[in-house]
């Protein structure tokens, strides 16, 4: 029987890569983002390889809108080996703390750490009821090492580790293992920006950008048997970024 995948965000960029590379793996795929548009194009691709895919339309920052996600998951394919929570969002708006607005906080938390929080919570009891499986959620170099200008957005993803960190310990014995990536300056939607890719770029040992293949399969490896004995860990795929 196929394992099933579900991956958040996967309307474009690394999400949209590692629902293709899941696909790829012989998994049926969850296809999972805000917009339908997009999500529903990543369906299309994966079954144009060959694959089977489902689109379900979430907003991650909603309580019902994850449980549902995950029930239709369930309903559609039984099961949940492996999740990849990936939704997130980046900022636009690079200023210091003191002209950053409550809304703005809001926002970047609600998505990128409460987003996050409750994928693990309606993931974690699907996968006690099946007894074990394993989810990689997305943090960022950002939330191992900061800049200037990045207190909401760095927060937000420092947070996203510790939830992996006390996740992983919850569950370490009842088969749920639970971990991190942390991409560098990867070529996405989200790093289109020439002066943010120049500046990712100069400041990454291996002098270039990293592609979102490079972060889709470090996702799943981690989800596989070969990582079986690894759990609470966040892995930077950022070409030495975080080593300076």
């Amino acid at each position: 029987m196929k394992k099933v995948a579900l991956i958040t965000g996967a309307g474009s960029g690394i999400g949209r890569e590692a629902a293709l590379t899941f696909a790829r793996a012989d998994f049926n795929t969850v296809v999972v983002d805000m917009s339908a548009e997009r999500g529903e194009e990543t369906v299309s691709m994966i079954r144009a390889a060959g694959g089977e895919a489902i689109f379900v339309h979430t907003d991650v920052s909603s309580a019902i809108a994850v449980e549902n996600m995950v029930a239709s998951a369930v309903e559609t394919y039984g099961r949940i080996d492996c999740a990849f929570n990936n939704a997130g969002i980046s900022t636009k708006d690079f200023v210091p703390i003191a002209e950053y607005s409550e809304e703005q906080w809001d926002r970047m938390l609600d998505i990128n750490l409460k987003g996050v929080w409750l994928c693990l919570k309606y993931e974690c009891r699907q996968m006690l009821k099946q007894g074990g499986g394993a989810i990689v959620n997305t943090s960022s170099i950002m939330g191992v090492v900061s800049r200037p200008t990045l207190s909401g957005y760095s927060a937000s993803k420092f947070g996203v580790i510790g939830l992996t960190k006390s996740v992983a310990m919850d569950y370490a014995k009842e088969g749920i293992r639970v971990n991190a990536v942390c991409p560098g300056g990867i070529n996405t939607p989200m790093t289109l920006d020439p002066a943010m890719s120049e500046r990712l770029t100069n400041n990454t040992p291996m002098g270039r950008m990293g592609e979102a293949r490079e972060i889709a399969e470090t996702v799943l490896w981690l989800c596989s048997d070969k990582a079986s004995f690894i759990t609470g860990q966040a892995l930077c795929v950022d070409g030495g970024y975080t080593v300076c």
